[in-house]
This record gives C-alpha cells, structure tokens and sequence, in this order.
C-alpha cells in the first residue's frame, strides 16, 4: 500500500512539472495590440434606470423611487429628525418601516389567565 501511494504522489509531481510544457501557447498564436472594452449594453432591452420623484407632504420631504412606473421605496424627511424608508416586502405587502431604529416586536405569550 505505501509503495503504491508513493508511485501515486510521484506521479502527480512528474505530471505537476510536466504541465508547462504542455500547457505552451501554439507557434502561430500572436498578442492582441489593444484588448477591446466590451459593450455597453447587451443585445436585447436597454436597462431601466430608477426615478426620483421630489415633493412635499406638510412639511415633510418626500422622495419616491420608482422602476417601470411602480413605486418600491419612498423615502421621508422631517423637518426634525433623521430621514426614514418605507418600502415594500412583496409587491402586494403593506409598506414597512425601515428607519433609524426599527420597531420593537414585542413578543404576546399569555403566561397566565384568571
């Protein structure tokens, strides 16, 4: 067994060596002056870019991001205080709040009934 797993390692180490050689570029390969820069866009459709909306509700900043015509993040400013997101879990979902501190969850077991 310890003769075969030593024919084995040298093997791998011959073929290690070895593989350089064979690995050679062809005689008649020539190098590319200038690699070109790939395409900008693909074939197909042109990516859409999202869009801003700005507008005020009281005295609150409103920003609405939307992509393809649908709302999916909207981001508020109030005069006092740090910006906050609301955005969407699911596309049917209510919006979520999603600000500086998060809601707290606060778990309801009953422990004891009278």
């Amino acid at each position: 067994m310890r003769d075969f797993s030593r024919l084995l390692l040298a093997g791998i180490c011959i073929a290690a060596i070895a593989m350089p050689v064979w690995a050679a570029a062809p005689k008649d390969a020539e190098l590319l002056e200038e690699v070109p820069p790939p395409p900008k866009v693909i074939e197909g459709q042109p990516i859409d870019q999202p869009s801003v909306n700005k507008r005020k509700d009281g005295e609150n900043d409103i920003e609405e991001y939307s992509l393809n015509g649908e709302v999916y993040m909207v981001k508020v400013t109030p005069p006092s205080g740090k910006s906050y997101y609301l955005h969407r879990e699911d596309r049917n979902g209510d919006w979520v709040h999603d600000g500086p501190t998060r809601p707290l969850s606060v778990p309801k077991w009953i422990l004891f009934r009278f």
